[in-house]
C-alpha cells in the first residue's frame, strides 16, 4: 500500500440547510500536503481551521454547483485568506455564472487582495481534466441535480515500482541505470544476461482514486463515471420512506447511493448530505439500508479524515 497521503477531512455533510448535528457541504482532499476544497458551505473556515489545515497549503477549490449550500461559504473564505496575507494564488473551479458572481464580489470587498484569485470555469455536463500535477488529476462528470451539477474524481497516478536494494547489489547495477529500472526496464549485464524487472523491484502500489458526488438523483451513468474508485463518497439525503421526494427533488436515498457504489465496483462507500430531519437514530438507519447492498459503507461526520 503507498504510503503517500491522500486524506479527506470532512467539513460539513449536512443537506440544505444546517441542522443541530451537522454543517453544510464542505471537505478537503490532502493530497501529498497539497489541499484540494470541495465545495464550501457556510461555516466551512471555521471548520477548516479547526482541523488545522492551513490556508498556506489550499491551491484549489472545486465547487460542485450554484446552490447557496455548497457555495455561500466561499466569499468569506477567501476574504479572511487575504486577511491575513496568504500569498500566492488559489484557483476556484465552478460553473461561469458562479465565477462571476464571485468576481464581482470579490472586487467590491477584496480591493487589495494578498494572493491571487484564478477564475477557471467548469464545462457543465462535462467529463474534462480541470487539474494535473506529477502525482495526481482532477476530473468532471455529470451529475443529475435540479440545476447543473458536477462531480470530481481524484486519481493519483501510478507510481514507480520500489527498486529491490539486495538485488541491485546482487547484480552490481549501476546508479545510471537505476531510475529505467524503477520506471519498468530490464537489466542486460555486461556478459549479456537479462535480468528481468521482476527480479529487481517490489510491485508498484495500485494507484487510489477518490469520487466526490454531491446533490444527484440515482442515476446509473454515475457509476459508468467512477467505475473501479478506491473511495466514494455519494449524496444520501433520504431513507427509503422518501424515495420519491428523492427523485423530485433530484437527490438519492441510501440505497440508491449503496447500488451506485456496487455498481462502480467501488472499495469503499461514504454517505453524507443528510436531510435535517434525520437524528442519530435516522443515520443509522440510512446505514443500515446502504449496508443491505454494500457492507463496506461509513457515515461521513464532521472532523473525520478518511484515509483513501
Amino acid at each position: 500500500m503507498s504510503t503517500t497521503t491522500f486524506n479527506v477531512n470532512i467539513l460539513g455533510c449536512s443537506s440544505a440547510t444546517q441542522s443541530s448535528r451537522h454543517s453544510q457541504s464542505g471537505q478537503v482532499v490532502n493530497f501529498r500536503d497539497k489541499l484540494f476544497m470541495v465545495d464550501c458551505g457556510e461555516g466551512t473556515q471555521g471548520r477548516f481551521r479547526r482541523q488545522g489545515l492551513k490556508f498556506s497549503r489550499l491551491g484549489h477549490i472545486f465547487i460542485s454547483h450554484l446552490h447557496g449550500d455548497h457555495f455561500f461559504g466561499l466569499p468569506g473564505l477567501l476574504s479572511t485568506m487575504a486577511l491575513h496575507g496568504i500569498g500566492g494564488e488559489v484557483t476556484v473551479h465552478a460553473f461561469e455564472e458562479g465565477l462571476r458572481l464571485l468576481r464581482d464580489w470579490m472586487d467590491f470587498f477584496n480591493r487589495e487582495p494578498s494572493f491571487r484569485i484564478n477564475y477557471a470555469p467548469v464545462t457543465p455536463g462535462a467529463c474534462e481534466t480541470v487539474y494535473e500535477d506529477a502525482g495526481l488529476t482532477v476530473s468532471t462528470f455529470p451529475l443529475y441535480h435540479r440545476v447543473p451539477c458536477t462531480g470530481y474524481l481524484f486519481r493519483e497516478k501510478p507510481s514507480c515500482r520500489p527498486l529491490r536494494g539486495d538485488m541491485l547489489e546482487f547484480h552490481n547495477v549501476p546508479v545510471s541505470e537505476r531510475r529505467a529500472i524503477k520506471e519498468g526496464a530490464d537489466f542486460v549485464r555486461p556478459d549479456g544476461i537479462v535480468v528481468p524487472n521482476s527480479a529487481l523491484t517490489h510491485p508498484a502500489p495500485a494507484p487510489r482514486s477518490y469520487a466526490y458526488c454531491s446533490d444527484t438523483m440515482f442515476d446509473t451513468r454515475v457509476a459508468e463515471a467512477v467505475e473501479g474508485v478506491t473511495t466514494l463518497y455519494h449524496e444520501s439525503t433520504y431513507g427509503d420512506e422518501y424515495l420519491a421526494m428523492a427523485r423530485e427533488r433530484g437527490h438519492s436515498t441510501a440505497r440508491q447511493a449503496a447500488e451506485i457504489a456496487r455498481a462502480a465496483r467501488a472499495g469503499k462507500l461514504v454517505l453524507g448530505h443528510y436531510s435535517k430531519r434525520y437524528d442519530a437514530d435516522g443515520e443509522a438507519r440510512l446505514l443500515a439500508e446502504a449496508r443491505e447492498v454494500f457492507p463496506d459503507t461509513i457515515l461521513a461526520d464532521e472532523g473525520m479524515v478518511i484515509k483513501v
